[in-house]
């Protein structure tokens, strides 16, 4: 199943590109259409476009800061900052700055004059000059370009010059006025504050003249404590923190130790006491006694002398280990207690000197908070002051340029707007993408039939044929009409797709009218009178009746003659002009039998006619509009749906088809008629071949043509191989 599903899904992909390009083709009048009219507009609006000049001038922001370091280092950032850059860029282009260039460039009067108007304000000028400039960042840095635009190359240099100048005036005066206001503003919380710190220091001095602190650096707001006791409970406190730190140190080491087996506790000694020499050598002497007692094992056996005195070592070494090992515990134990005791004692102590702070603490509290709430304000106060000194001084000393200039704006050559080539590049572009967009979504709107695909997707039925465009009578081509071998295909795949030998009868439908059935049925039967069988053309279309017109004969009588009983079937049987193919007109239809075709006499006609000859073929009327199509599709052995390429909508095809099989009709499958190959490059391969080919077997002289047993010509013996291939295509 997989082989037999990737060709599949390739061959789709290629349908899908080639119908694109299908559109794209037979859409080729509108895309063209639309592309030279917005070209030609496009062309035309940017030649009617007046020129517009453009000037840049590039300046460097930076923001405010000294050439000398501030007082106390305190220097504001200097590093990049794109909110900083966005800022300016609104100044830049505020009343503030543009209003000071209307006035010094003046114009008021200049637009004024050039648009004709009697007079404008300024804020007119400034939204019209707003529109006319753009104010840029170089990339990621403190660098703006501003550019002004104009009908005038030296106006626009000037509009961005003065923009320039006028911009670091407002800055230098911003800066300026700033630093007056924050150094009067200081001054005056200085002077608040100072008050304040005076009114504090005369109430902690009469607390420690009533409390008799000896406080000796009091006055200055930041003096000796008058008690000893905070330090005391301090310094203690550090020591039982550090004597609970031993003792919960030697607890851990003890529970640890003596809680193992004595395997585990010899193994963990020398880590637990890395400092213990003895303890060390032991464990090294133990050891190597061991190797060598495994080492002379099997040299000497155990009676012998120098065994016994290995093990007698190995039993003296081993006892030396755990009586070390129960002096190290007993050691730790010792120091527990120890370590236990004294944080026992320093608790007792802390608590002593917290509870004499406490009683200090209590007695000078109002002292204590005066004097904190002084060394607040006196530090707020020395703040302001430091403060309103750095404004001073920095207010003083000599600043950089916040604002330089560094490329002046000169009158432009050559006008940036509009841009011919640009635009009617784009124009092109455009032209060509609404132009292609234009031509999809009409092929998105037009629902009719287009490829063989939209047939098989919505009727399920297979394509018996592909009819090219301007199809005449085959009986004025000839046989080796190019079109012919269309028909030939069609005529294969009839004779493949039917059921039984026995189905000889057979008509063509078609959703609505103009479809091309007629002239269908009657080439199809042609052709298959070429093949020496004898053929009989009803035209049962009662009501619209044309074969006769193709045929060249009178209408006068024919079927509706045979079926009234009026006449008998040798009276109205007409013979062409190839002997094989006979031809039945319709005749006249009275209005009193409008449902002859529904009846008794058309079933054993169809029979008689069905006896007498090899194939007999019945013309209908367009299936949705009379139930006569209905009707002659239940009579006879095949019906074959005829299809106009891009006629109409795809539901109706679908309606045409139910019909046919709600009555019971064998349908056969479906042709596609009138396919522009020439045009729509997805048909050439069912058609365009035999165009070809026989478009050069006609050119070419002296060449004979031998027959074959069936009196059509050897060179389309091809054709009928091609025929069976497509047969089984589908």
């Amino acid at each position: 199943m997989q082989q037999s599903n990737t060709p599949k899904k390739a061959q789709d992909s290629k349908l899908h590109f080639l119908d694109y390009w299908r559109i794209i083709r037979i859409r080729k009048t509108v895309i063209l259409a639309v592309f030279l009219l917005v070209v030609l507009t496009t062309t035309v609006v940017t030649l009617l476009l007046k020129p517009t000049y453009a000037s840049t001038v590039r300046i460097a922001i930076e923001k405010d800061s000294s050439d000398i370091a501030p007082l106390l280092g305190i220097q504001s950032s200097m590093q990049y900052d794109p909110y900083f850059i966005q800022t300016e860029f609104e100044k830049i282009q505020s009343k503030k700055v543009l209003h000071k260039v209307i006035n010094v460039l003046g114009l008021n009067k200049t637009w004024a004059e050039r648009y004709n108007t009697d007079v404008l304000t300024t804020n007119e000028t400034y939204m019209y000059l707003q529109r006319l400039i753009e104010v840029n960042q170089f990339r990621n840095t403190s660098i703006i370009e501003i550019t002004a635009y104009s009908e005038s190359r030296d106006e626009a240099a000037d509009i961005a010059n003065a923009i320039a100048e006028q911009y670091q005036e407002v800055r230098v005066e911003n800066q300026s006025l700033m630093s007056q206001k924050g150094i009067k503003a200081l001054e005056e919380q200085f002077e608040e504050q100072n008050n304040k710190v005076k009114s504090v220091q005369k109430e902690v001095d009469d607390l420690r003249e009533e409390y008799g602190i000896a406080d000796l650096y009091s006055a200055e707001g930041s003096g000796l404590a008058a008690t000893i006791e905070p330090q005391t409970v301090l310094k203690l406190e550090n020591e039982r923190t550090t004597s609970q730190a031993s003792f919960v140190r030697y607890k851990t080491l003890f529970d640890s130790l003596s809680k193992l087996p004595r395997d585990e506790l010899r193994k963990a000694a020398l880590t637990a006491v890395p400092n213990d020499m003895q303890l060390s050598r032991l464990f090294a002497e133990y050891d190597l006694t061991s190797q060598k007692i495994a080492m002379n094992q099997s040299v000497y056996g155990p009676e012998h002398t120098e065994m016994q005195q290995l093990l007698d070592l190995k039993k003296t070494l081993n006892e030396q280990i755990e009586a070390k090992l129960d002096g190290i515990l007993i050691g730790l134990q010792t120091q527990l207690q120890a370590a236990e005791g004294q944080v026992e004692r320093l608790g007792a102590e802390v608590d002593a000197a917290k509870t004499q702070d406490s009683a200090s603490t209590r007695e000078y509290r109002p002292y204590y908070l005066a004097k904190r709430k002084l060394e607040n304000l006196q530090k707020i106060r020395d703040m302001i002051l430091v403060r309103m000194l750095q404004e001073t001084v920095d207010a003083s000393l000599p600043k950089s340029s916040i604002v330089e200039i560094y490329d002046p704006a000169e009158p432009s050559r050559k006008p940036v707007r509009p841009n011919i080539g640009l635009n009617v590049a784009l124009g092109i572009l455009v032209g060509l993408v609404v132009g292609v967009g234009l031509a999809f979504f009409i092929e998105y709107l037009d629902t009719s039939v287009k490829t063989i695909d939209d047939v098989e997707q919505a009727l399920g039925a297979p394509v018996l044929g592909v009819i090219p465009q301007n199809v005449g009578s085959l009986l004025e081509e000839g046989p080796d009409s190019p079109h012919a071998e269309a028909y030939r295909v069609l005529r294969t795949n009839v004779l493949f797709s039917r059921k039984s030998d026995e189905a000889t009868t057979m008509t063509v439908v078609s959703g609505g009218a103009g479809e091309g059935k007629s002239t269908t049925i009657f080439n199809l039967s042609a052709i298959f009178a070429q093949q020496n069988n004898k053929v009989l053309v009803v035209d049962s279309d009662l009501r619209r009746p044309s074969l006769h017109k193709i045929v060249g004969v009178s209408n006068s009588k024919g079927l509706t003659d045979v079926l009234m009983n009026q006449t008998q079937l040798e009276d109205v049987i007409q013979t062409t002009s190839m002997p094989s193919l006979d031809f039945l007109p319709s005749g006249k239809l009275p209005s009193s039998s409008m449902g002859i075709l529904n009846s008794n006499q058309m079933k054993r006609f169809v029979q008689e006619v069905k006896s007498r000859y090899d194939y007999v073929f019945f013309d209908s009327p367009p299936i949705m509009g009379v139930s006569d199509a209905s009707i002659l599709a239940s009579e006879v052995d095949m019906a074959v749906l005829v299809i106009q390429y891009r006629k109409y909508p795809q539901a109706m095809t679908v309606r045409a088809k139910q019909m046919v099989e709600k009555v019971g009709g064998n349908l056969l499958g479906v042709v596609l008629n009138n396919i522009n190959i020439s045009q729509d490059s997805y048909y050439y391969y069912y058609s365009g071949y035999y165009y070809d080919y026989y478009s050069k077997s006609d050119d070419s002289k002296g060449l004979s043509r031998s027959t074959g047993k069936n009196g059509e010509a050897k060179k389309a013996e091809p054709s009928g191989r091609q025929d069976l291939d497509l047969k089984k295509k589908y």
